[in-house]
């Protein structure tokens, strides 16, 4: 069905050996998953594994998908050592850029932790959670209101100091996988280099020209990366990175035409 190429298929070989692997020891997302700059869990070889391991059958199936129906006619165009190239340089870039932004906007919460380790009070701790921990004050509602009125308590005071220290670590500490950084750059580059062809969609059923549907996912990813909704897992921003970088080096190379062999 599908006329897969040399690297494509070692890339598709290597993704489903490391999902297999994931499958039997789940242990190895929270090492080579790619981990906040604030965390201690942070690796720098992170950020070349973390584009082989996923969270689940439906992640691997749909970046392997698209791997597989873009992958190779960017191949073919430019060659295996420059595809290889392009791969893991929109998957390095979709991996700093998400760090970066994540980077950013940890690092508010850090500045609002270690002020509180500092001074803890109840008021402090009121605060703490309603700006940086929001989904959690119902069920923090009653401990507020006891520490309220026992400020000086330290079952309280180390209490607090333990929640947020916790609530912190369950935010830094969650990792990022997949290829999908890579993968939205393979689909920038189709959409690029290859504008008008036309894709069938499944849902709506219909085709639509390769420029458009990436002006389209690159339009909703940046949209949903800025206004991220409550329980989205998903990294936009690694998505917009691999497309970004995508972009950058096809331009780069399509300014550079004289160098293709």
């Amino acid at each position: 069905m599908f006329n897969i190429t040399p690297v494509v298929r070692a890339l598709l070989i290597l993704n489903v050996i490391a999902y297999l692997i994931t499958a039997v020891s789940p242990s190895v997302l929270e090492l080579y998953g790619l981990h906040s700059f604030l965390s201690d869990l942070f690796n720098p070889i992170q950020l070349l594994t973390h584009m082989f391991l996923h969270g689940g059958f439906s992640h691997i199936f749909s970046n392997m998908i698209g791997l597989i129906v873009f992958g190779p006619m960017l191949e073919r165009y430019w060659g295996p050592k420059r595809f290889t190239f392009f791969y893991f340089f929109c998957g390095l870039g979709a991996a700093l850029l998400f760090s970066g932004v994540n980077y950013y906007e940890m690092s508010a919460v850090y500045e609002a932790v270690r002020d509180y380790r500092a001074a803890p009070t109840p008021d402090g701790f009121s605060a703490f959670i309603t700006e940086h921990a929001g989904a959690y004050y119902d069920q923090m509602a009653q401990f507020i209101d006891s520490y309220q009125a026992q400020p000086t308590n330290p079952d309280y005071v180390q209490g607090s100091l333990r929640i947020v220290n916790k609530l912190f670590g369950q935010q830094v500490d969650q990792p990022m996988v997949g290829a999908s950084g890579a993968i939205f750059g393979v689909l920038m580059a189709f959409g690029l280099l290859f504008p008008n062809t036309e894709l069938f969609l499944l849902f709506p059923p219909i085709p639509i020209k390769a420029k458009y549907f990436v002006i389209f996912y690159g339009a909703f990813e940046i949209y949903s990366g800025l206004y991220q909704q409550a329980g989205d897992n998903v990294a936009h921003f690694a998505h917009i990175g691999g497309m970004l970088f995508a972009y950058i080096l096809v331009k780069y190379w399509n300014s550079q035409r004289k160098t293709f062999y």
